[in-house]
């Protein structure tokens, strides 16, 4: 941060513009640009897409974990599939956004199930 804070300093004190100054100080922005998209923006986009597709893809019978630590069974859907209703007891039902699941259980343990045989 301090070898940005000098670099525009010492851009703003020098009287003559040469070609060479603005690209000079254009490499560094765009390298700290790039490292940031590869680093963060990226990885997150993935992640995102990732738990986009495991939200669309949980069904009726699916054991999931809520954003709130709740685990339960989906028993169905409603307004157009963007509420789902969630069984965390016998009889106990409780109405969700769809987008309120942080893992489909079910799936994780077909997956290590998988990997076992």
């Amino acid at each position: 941060m301090l070898f940005l804070l000098t670099i525009v300093a010492s851009a703003g004190s020098s009287q003559q513009s040469s070609p060479g100054g603005m690209m000079g100080f254009m490499m560094p922005m765009l390298l700290i640009f790039m490292i940031m998209w590869l680093l963060i923006f990226r990885p997150q986009a993935r992640k995102q897409k990732m738990h986009q597709k495991m939200i669309e893809e949980t069904q009726s019978g699916d054991r999931v974990m809520t954003v709130g630590g709740i685990f339960g069974t989906v028993k169905g859907f409603k307004k157009e599939n963007r509420i789902i209703i969630l069984e965390i007891a016998d009889g106990c039902k409780v109405e969700l956004l769809r987008s309120s699941i942080a893992q489909n259980v079910t799936a994780e343990e077909r997956v290590e199930a998988a990997k076992k045989k």
